[in-house]
């Protein structure tokens, strides 16, 4: 059942096969979190258990955003509940092919062509993350058609639902081949790996703690990361614009608040195509060059700016009432 009016609405109604995939994902980060603890076995320079432990939080922290997301779908309900159904099977299956090929085959599994079993593993993966992508669109396109009482909810919505979809296509650019797997195809070989995360350099190589993002080259899973997580950092956008309205009258009205959440959408999607531009250039996220600074310092001038113009009025209607 959805929500009366009140966006925060109670775990009950969210959608069940979302919330018990979030639940199997707590448990995996426990067990990856002990996995690290106890098992020091390392796969392509970095603890085997780390992929397992970052996919649980992300997948986990995606999945209960969108099971809020969906209890505001008034219409087209019942498909909105198979979207995120089929979402969730996708997903889940994926993240337990990670476990299997990397905890208990000791084999890397994205881009990894070396076996015929390699291949179908990485085949349902990419079923499955395709799936994903689709069900992400379905809703963006249910989502265009709701209507919520707070404006800027509904625009915090839709933009973050949309940088999701496009955070997830942006993963599409690391199955192209990198220079040395073109050069063993154009040879008539067939490589072992197709694809990489990283540009202008080998996967493996220094990265950041934790994250793993390259530190010498070109890291296609940071726009990848970015993309994906918009779904949670509008919303949040949106709710502390609805707390900071309690104190600040010029963002009491709605109307205020949707035009600063449609600005900080666009720069987000701004910030999204710097980082992909970024990283297709083989540059790392820790040392940019000259053009990339510029392009962040006209962007965050840019949004700045909107934004100061989006209260303008406000202000103005303010002080002309005291």
């Amino acid at each position: 059942m959805a929500d009366k009016g009140n966006p925060l609405v109670t775990l009950r109604s969210w959608h069940r096969p979302l919330v018990v995939l979030a639940g199997v994902m707590g448990v995996l980060c426990a067990a990856s979190l002990l996995g690290l603890l106890f098992d020091d076995r390392t796969l392509v320079n970095a603890p085997i258990w780390l992929k397992p432990l970052k996919f649980s939080i992300s997948v986990g922290t995606y999945a209960l955003t969108l099971a809020w997301l969906l209890t505001h779908v008034r219409r087209g309900r019942r498909a909105g509940w198979w979207f995120g159904t089929v979402f969730a099977a996708g997903i889940g299956v994926d993240v337990a092919l990670i476990v299997v090929q990397m905890i208990f085959r000791d084999r890397t599994l994205h881009f990894n062509k070396a076996t015929p079993a390699d291949v179908m593993i990485n085949n349902v993966v990419a079923g499955g993350a395709y799936a994903a992508w689709l069900m992400t669109a379905a809703v963006v396109v249910l989502l265009l058609f709701q209507r919520l009482p707070d404006r800027a909810l509904t625009s915090a919505l839709r933009w973050g639902t949309g940088l999701a979809l496009a955070g997830m296509g942006v993963a599409m650019l690391m199955f192209a081949p990198s220079p040395a797997q073109q050069a063993v195809l154009d040879a008539g070989g067939r490589p072992a790996t197709f694809g990489a995360h990283s540009v202008g350099v080998e996967d493996g190589g220094p990265g950041l703690p934790v994250l793993g993002w390259s530190t010498v080259g070109g890291d296609m899973r940071i726009p990848h990361f970015v993309g994906i997580h918009g779904l949670q950092v509008l919303p949040l956008v949106a709710f502390g614009l609805l707390l900071l309205a309690r104190r600040n009258p010029a963002l009491g009205s709605d109307v205020v608040r949707r035009r600063l959440v449609r600005i900080a959408g666009a720069g987000y999607a701004g910030l999204l195509v710097l980082l992909t531009w970024q990283a297709q250039r083989g540059q790392s996220i820790v040392h940019p060059d000259f053009p990339t600074l510029t392009a962040a310092a006209v962007l965050a001038g840019a949004v700045a700016v909107a934004a100061a113009v989006a209260l303008r009025p406000s202000a103005e209607i303010l002080r002309s009432a005291r």
